[in-house]
């Protein structure tokens, strides 16, 4: 399959609209995990606080096929858009920490409807020969938007309706290239029907692990490192830029490696990315304080999310249609469940074994990718 103009306003529809739900997303989760740190709330709590929204895309992410076919991809993206916008505000009408926890879980669900339909749209609408580096493309526009959030937070602070609003008013603003998107590029032959995860397991088992493992540390990093920057003695911009600039990364280095997924076999460069990001996370604790945090931040998140751009590659390329969907949704929901057990475990790890618990134990989760990946071909 070629990239047809009209795949290519598809492509461009759903990577615009993309990157201003990443700026929500990316904004929301240090945004709430500081100022619960700044409230006294325990490292451990904020961590259950955040595994809500993965709760909420476990929930969730199974129904989205039927909705998709039923209602159409774009009006349940639009309607998932416009619900999206108005729970950002929801935080700051019923600003207690027990009303967060279901609206955290609400906006799991309507990010999770976002996600899933616009990566089928991106890997779907992607020619072959170009997969990976469209893929690599979208993975910067996304991480670029997901870092632009934290570093607002650290320029206006955490206080007031400011951050709030502009989140709000930015999602109710992507919603706008979803009308743009072709219905047809969903469509799958008349056989193919929604599938729950049981049902597309057996067809992508690496995958799913992969994005599962992947998910541990999105999570992990999205909602706690900001506070580990904090537990080291730093201050708050610098503690919400540590997690903009493991993102940069991600932004402007995927495109090599979505290069590289076009030319060699999936697997070699799925090992690579975990073992670096294995590696380079153990020095993390005797680097925190010093600037040399900031280029193993960069290479981190190049290769700690080249897992993710890798899964995703080899998604488009194995599956079409519907069936395509289906996969999405079943990345959403392994990315649920690895969110949901990233985000409590990482509070658990800084508070039983200390702040630096948490980068260590992110190091042995993509070690255990490594050995899985190994396994897998003996």
């Amino acid at each position: 399959m070629t990239t047809t103009p009209a795949n290519l306003r598809t492509l461009v529809a759903a990577c615009a609209a993309i990157t201003v739900f990443g700026f929500a997303f990316g904004m929301t989760y240090p945004l709430l995990s500081l100022i619960l740190e700044s409230r006294g709330v325990s490292s451990d709590m904020i961590g259950i606080n955040s595994a809500m929204m993965p709760l909420g895309i476990l929930l969730f992410s199974s129904v989205i096929p039927v909705a998709a076919r039923r209602f159409g991809a774009r009006n349940v993206a639009i309607s998932a858009a416009l619900v999206s916008g108005f729970i950002i505000l929801g935080y700051k009408v019923f600003d207690n920490l027990a009303a967060w926890f279901l609206i955290r879980l609400l906006q799991g669900m309507s990010i999770s409807t976002l996600f899933v339909l616009s990566e089928s749209w991106i890997v779907g609408s992607a020619g072959d020969h170009n997969r990976g580096k469209i893929v690599a493309i979208y993975s910067s526009v996304l991480s670029g938007s997901f870092g632009a959030g934290p570093l607002l937070v650290g320029f206006i602070g955490i206080e007031g309706w400011l951050p709030f609003v502009l989140g709000a008013a930015v999602v109710f603003i992507g919603a706008i290239p979803f009308f743009f998107i072709r219905e047809e590029t969903t469509s799958a032959p008349e056989e193919a029907r929604p599938s729950g995860i049981f049902d597309f397991a057996p067809k992508a088992p690496v995958l799913l692990v992969a994005v599962g493992i992947f998910a541990i540390f999105d999570a992990a990093t999205l909602s706690l490192f900001p506070v580990y920057g904090m537990k080291n003695g730093l201050d708050i911009s610098t503690s919400a830029n540590i997690l903009t600039v493991l993102i940069i990364g991600n932004v402007f280095l995927q495109l090599p490696i979505g290069w590289l997924c076009d030319r060699f076999p999936h697997r070699y460069i799925l090992t690579g990315c975990a073992l670096t990001t294995s590696l380079l996370l153990l020095f993390i604790p005797f680097t925190i304080n010093s600037d040399l945090k900031w280029p193993l931040l960069i290479i981190i998140g190049t290769t700690g999310y080249g897992v993710y751009t890798v899964s995703l590659t080899s998604l488009g390329d194995r599956f079409k249609g519907l069936e395509l969907v289906n996969g999405s949704a079943a990345f959403a929901i392994m990315w649920g469940f690895g969110a949901l057990f990233g985000s409590v475990s990482g509070g658990w790890t800084m508070l039983g074994f200390g702040p630096h618990g948490l980068p260590v134990s992110l190091a042995l989760i993509y070690f255990i990718l490594v050995l899985a990946l190994i396994w897998r071909e003996q």
